[in-house]
Protein backbone atom coordinates (compact mmCIF):
# COMPACT_ATOMS: atom_id res chain seq x y z
CA UNK A 1 0.00 0.00 0.00
CA UNK A 2 1.57 3.55 -1.02
CA UNK A 3 0.13 6.98 1.47
CA UNK A 4 1.18 10.30 0.18
CA UNK A 5 0.45 13.67 1.20
CA UNK A 6 2.25 16.91 0.48
CA UNK A 7 2.44 19.58 3.48
CA UNK A 8 3.91 22.99 3.52
CA UNK A 9 6.33 24.05 5.66
CA UNK A 10 6.59 27.51 7.48
CA UNK A 11 9.24 30.04 5.78
CA UNK A 12 12.24 29.26 7.73
CA UNK A 13 14.91 31.53 7.81
CA UNK A 14 18.60 30.11 6.17
CA UNK A 15 19.93 26.80 8.00
CA UNK A 16 19.42 23.70 9.16
CA UNK A 17 16.12 23.04 11.02
CA UNK A 18 15.11 19.86 12.89
CA UNK A 19 11.88 18.66 11.52
CA UNK A 20 11.83 15.05 12.44
CA UNK A 21 8.48 15.64 14.68
CA UNK A 22 6.68 18.01 11.96
CA UNK A 23 6.89 15.01 9.64
CA UNK A 24 6.22 11.97 12.49
CA UNK A 25 3.11 13.98 12.90
CA UNK A 26 2.05 14.91 10.16
CA UNK A 27 0.39 11.06 9.20
CA UNK A 28 -2.08 9.51 12.22
CA UNK A 29 -0.46 6.12 11.87
CA UNK A 30 3.13 4.74 11.05
CA UNK A 31 2.64 1.21 9.42
CA UNK A 32 4.56 -1.70 10.88
CA UNK A 33 7.06 -1.68 8.64
CA UNK A 34 7.65 0.20 5.39
CA UNK A 35 9.89 3.07 3.75
CA UNK A 36 8.79 6.46 4.34
CA UNK A 37 10.40 9.24 1.14
CA UNK A 38 10.10 12.65 2.05
CA UNK A 39 10.92 15.11 -0.89
CA UNK A 40 11.29 18.82 -1.10
CA UNK A 41 9.79 20.27 -3.83
CA UNK A 42 12.48 23.14 -4.13
CA UNK A 43 15.71 23.46 -6.11
CA UNK A 44 17.43 26.20 -3.15
CA UNK A 45 16.24 24.04 -0.14
CA UNK A 46 17.38 20.37 1.17
CA UNK A 47 16.90 17.48 2.94
CA UNK A 48 19.01 15.28 5.26
CA UNK A 49 19.50 13.37 8.33
CA UNK A 50 22.14 14.38 10.80
CA UNK A 51 22.79 14.89 14.55
CA UNK A 52 19.36 15.45 16.29
CA UNK A 53 20.98 16.77 20.21
CA UNK A 54 23.41 19.49 19.78
CA UNK A 55 22.71 22.53 18.06
CA UNK A 56 26.23 23.47 17.42
CA UNK A 57 26.10 20.72 14.30
CA UNK A 58 23.54 22.71 12.84
CA UNK A 59 25.65 26.33 13.27
CA UNK A 60 28.68 24.17 11.60
CA UNK A 61 27.07 22.70 8.93
CA UNK A 62 26.12 26.33 7.84
CA UNK A 63 29.80 27.60 8.60
CA UNK A 64 31.35 25.05 6.42
CA UNK A 65 28.76 25.09 3.80
CA UNK A 66 28.41 28.85 3.48
CA UNK A 67 32.55 29.00 3.32
CA UNK A 68 32.56 25.86 0.42
CA UNK A 69 30.09 27.77 -1.45
CA UNK A 70 29.99 31.55 -0.85
CA UNK A 71 27.88 34.17 -1.89
CA UNK A 72 29.22 36.61 -4.73
CA UNK A 73 31.47 34.12 -6.46
CA UNK A 74 32.79 36.06 -9.26
CA UNK A 75 31.84 32.50 -11.13
CA UNK A 76 28.07 32.66 -10.63
CA UNK A 77 26.43 33.75 -14.11
CA UNK A 78 22.86 33.09 -12.58
CA UNK A 79 22.53 35.90 -10.24
CA UNK A 80 19.51 37.36 -11.23
CA UNK A 81 17.55 36.36 -7.80
CA UNK A 82 20.16 37.62 -5.60
CA UNK A 83 23.79 36.52 -3.98
CA UNK A 84 22.08 33.91 -2.37
CA UNK A 85 19.97 31.87 -5.16
CA UNK A 86 23.15 30.19 -7.11
CA UNK A 87 24.94 29.02 -4.05
CA UNK A 88 21.30 27.67 -1.98
CA UNK A 89 20.48 25.85 -5.97
CA UNK A 90 24.51 24.28 -5.33
CA UNK A 91 24.15 23.48 -1.40
CA UNK A 92 20.66 21.79 -1.93
CA UNK A 93 22.78 19.71 -5.16
CA UNK A 94 25.36 18.71 -2.77
CA UNK A 95 22.56 17.83 0.26
CA UNK A 96 19.93 16.36 -2.20
CA UNK A 97 16.12 16.90 -1.88
CA UNK A 98 15.14 13.08 -0.83
CA UNK A 99 15.55 10.82 1.68
CA UNK A 100 14.10 7.61 2.55
CA UNK A 101 13.82 6.24 6.01
CA UNK A 102 12.61 2.24 7.26
CA UNK A 103 9.56 2.05 9.48
CA UNK A 104 9.86 -0.60 12.22
CA UNK A 105 7.08 -1.36 14.37
CA UNK A 106 5.34 1.89 13.50
CA UNK A 107 8.30 4.49 13.88
CA UNK A 108 10.88 5.45 11.96
CA UNK A 109 14.03 4.20 12.50
CA UNK A 110 16.46 6.69 12.88
CA UNK A 111 19.59 5.63 15.01
CA UNK A 112 19.49 7.19 19.12
CA UNK A 113 21.10 10.97 17.56
CA UNK A 114 20.24 11.07 14.28
CA UNK A 115 17.30 13.44 13.05
CA UNK A 116 15.62 14.69 9.73
CA UNK A 117 16.79 18.08 9.08
CA UNK A 118 15.02 20.53 6.37
CA UNK A 119 18.04 23.07 5.00
CA UNK A 120 16.71 26.11 3.80
CA UNK A 121 19.59 27.75 1.50
CA UNK A 122 18.17 31.22 0.79
CA UNK A 123 18.06 34.29 3.37
CA UNK A 124 14.00 35.07 2.71
CA UNK A 125 12.55 31.75 1.40
CA UNK A 126 8.36 31.91 1.36
CA UNK A 127 6.81 28.41 2.10
CA UNK A 128 8.42 25.40 1.35
CA UNK A 129 6.69 21.75 0.05
CA UNK A 130 7.63 18.14 0.90
CA UNK A 131 6.38 15.17 -0.68
CA UNK A 132 6.19 12.19 2.35
CA UNK A 133 5.23 8.80 0.68
CA UNK A 134 4.78 6.01 2.81
CA UNK A 135 5.64 2.40 1.04
CA UNK A 136 4.42 -0.56 3.42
Amino acid sequence: MIRQKEINLHGYKRGYHLITDIIVNSFDSLPEKGMLNILVKHTSAGITINENADPSVRYDFRTFFDALIPENFSGFTHTLEGADDMPAHIKASVIGQSITIPITNHRLNLGTWQGIYFCEFRNHSGNRKLVLTIYS
